[in-house]
């Protein structure tokens, strides 16, 4: 359902922005699903010279079909980025999305699993001591250890790793190169996997393979930590962002300065790393309601 225009784009976003496969896909559904509103509600096949009119009739479509307002925006954003490409390829003179707003969306603390949780999950959990096991402990270690994204994890490969400097090198949205520290633990675990790939003759470049010696992918890494988090917590979402969330609560929790956390993370802004601090102020007025006398 795709135009050319639209094909332009995605190919530009794909080739020129970088973006991750999961990224690229967004894009190109949220596209596909807004020529094919325009299409069929207005008989109009050119979303290059769709009008403001025609955008917010499709968000309010969207609204009636009862998906969240985090969802509608998500599409919003794809729309902002198309038609600033259009601008700036000179195929339209004026942006259609000016007069067009995101909508409010409820601001959602991140979700963390406790201190005392990860530490029984990591320290009283048996893994089998098999190729899976002693790569499932590391992947669950790795997410939590250094807070990395899940797409981080799957493009990490075994050359990242620095033994001597006790860092790994990531590579994050937007092409961008962090270096994160580990601690001798988690390095150690990482020496033992290695010898265990290479016992059973798995000689792919990434670190965390499949039991094929494949490329690990999304779907792998999202069971194995649903699994494995299932054991410990009740949290409704058992997710590798969880694990991301719960290394940035906790190091704040301990201390940790928020700049330093915004770099670990690999966050563009201060802003996007300050959602942590509501967790560590709840915490703190738990303590004062429990502590204070005149609470």
């Amino acid at each position: 359902m795709n135009s050319e225009i639209v094909n332009f784009f995605l190919k530009f976003i794909q080739s020129e922005k970088r973006c991750s496969q999961h990224t690229y896909l967004a894009y190109g559904n949220d596209m596909n699903q807004f020529v094919s509103y325009l299409a069929v509600s207005y008989d109009f096949h050119h979303p290059e010279m769709a009008d403001h009119q025609m955008i917010r009739s499709w968000i309010v479509s969207l609204s009636e079909a009862k998906l969240e307002n985090r969802s509608i925006n998500r599409k919003i954003a794809t729309l902002r980025t198309f038609y600033n490409f259009l601008l700036r390829k000179k195929i339209i003179e004026k942006d259609p999305m000016v007069k067009v707003s995101a909508l409010k969306t409820p601001k959602n603390l991140p979700v963390f699993v406790r201190e005392s949780e990860m530490d029984n999950l990591l320290d009283n959990i048996t893994f089998e001591a098999t190729f899976e096991g002693t790569r499932d402990k590391l992947i669950l270690e790795l997410l939590y250890g250094s807070g990395m994204r899940l797409s981080e994890l799957i493009e990490l490969k075994d050359t990242d790793v620095d033994f001597y400097n006790k860092t790994l090198k990531v590579l994050g949205k937007r092409n961008k190169q962090r270096i994160i520290p580990v601690n001798q633990q988690l390095l150690s675990l990482i020496q033992g996997y290695l010898a265990s790939k290479s016992e059973e003759g798995l000689s792919c470049e990434y670190l965390i393979v499949s039991q094929k010696g494949e490329k690990s992918y999304p779907g792998l890494i999202q069971r194995i930590t649903k699994k494995y988090l299932s054991l410990v917590t009740t949290l409704t979402k058992k997710s590798p962002h969880v694990l991301r969330h719960s290394y940035a609560t906790h190091l704040l929790n301990n201390g940790a300065d928020l700049n330093a956390i915004k770099d670990l993370l690999g966050h563009s802004s201060l802003s996007a790393t300050q959602v942590y601090t509501h967790n560590s102020i709840e915490k703190i007025k738990k303590i004062y309601e429990q502590a204070h006398p005149k609470a």
